[in-house]
C-alpha cells in the first residue's frame, strides 16, 4: 500500500460519506499543500522533490478529519482515525499534524507542516462559507478585504473559530492578510474541484 494522496482520498471517502466533510477536507488539503509548496521553494526544492516534499501536507488535509463523522467526539477524534492510520503504516510527520490540529490532543505544533494544517484548517471552511453566500457561489468571486470585513460578522460562519485563523497565521510567522490571500489563491487554483466554481462553469 502506498502513502499518497489517491491513498488518503480513497480514506476519506470510505470513512467519510458526508459531502460537505469530504469538500472540507479536499479545501484543507489544497490550502495546506500550497504551504508545502512554498516550503519546498523556500528551501531551494524543485520538481519532483518538490512534489514529494509536498504529499505529506495533501494528505494530512485530506486525512485531518477523516474520523470525525464516525467519532465526533473529544474522546475519539483525531485519535481513532491516527490509531488506525498508524496500524496502516502511515508516515509519523502526517499523524503528528492531524493530532496536532486538535487543540485538546496534548501534541504541539513544532513542525511547518503541524503549523500549516491547522492554519488552513479553519481558514478553508470559512473560505468555502464566503464563496457560498456569493450570487455566483464561486470562490473567484471571494476577495481578501471581504474575507476580513465577514471575520469580523460574528454572526457569519460563527462555528469557525476566528482567533484558529490569526493564530495560525501567526504560527507561520506571516500577516494575516497574507495567509488569507494564499489559502484563497490555492482554492481558486482548484475551484472545478472543490465545487467552487460556481455558475461561471455552466456559462
Amino acid at each position: 500500500m502506498g502513502f499518497g494522496r489517491q491513498e488518503a482520498q480513497a480514506l476519506l471517502e470510505e470513512w467519510t460519506k458526508g459531502e460537505s466533510l469530504r469538500k472540507h477536507g479536499l479545501a484543507v488539503s489544497v490550502c495546506t499543500e500550497s504551504y508545502g509548496r512554498r516550503e519546498a521553494a523556500r528551501l531551494g526544492i524543485s520538481g519532483a522533490e518538490a512534489d514529494a516534499f509536498a504529499e505529506p501536507y495533501a494528505c494530512a488535509g485530506l486525512l485531518h478529519d477523516m474520523d470525525y463523522e464516525r467519532h465526533p467526539s473529544l474522546e475519539e477524534h483525531p485519535f481513532v482515525g491516527v490509531k488506525y492510520l498508524r496500524e496502516q503504516g502511515w508516515p509519523e510527520p502526517v499523524l503528528r499534524a492531524i493530532l496536532a490540529h486538535a487543540d485538546y490532543s496534548g501534541v504541539p505544533r513544532e513542525s511547518h507542516l503541524e503549523k500549516a494544517l491547522f492554519a488552513c484548517d479553519e481558514l478553508a471552511g470559512f473560505l468555502t462559507a464566503c464563496a457560498l453566500v456569493k450570487p455566483t457561489k464561486s470562490i473567484h468571486d471571494v476577495e481578501v478585504a471581504g474575507v476580513k470585513k465577514k471575520m469580523k460578522d460574528k454572526a457569519f460562519a460563527r462555528a469557525v473559530k476566528r482567533e484558529d485563523i490569526t493564530g495560525g497565521a501567526e504560527l507561520l510567522g506571516i500577516p494575516l492578510e497574507e495567509h488569507l490571500g494564499n489559502c484563497l489563491r490555492a482554492m481558486q487554483e482548484r475551484a472545478g474541484e472543490l465545487g467552487l466554481a460556481g455558475s461561471e462553469a455552466t456559462t
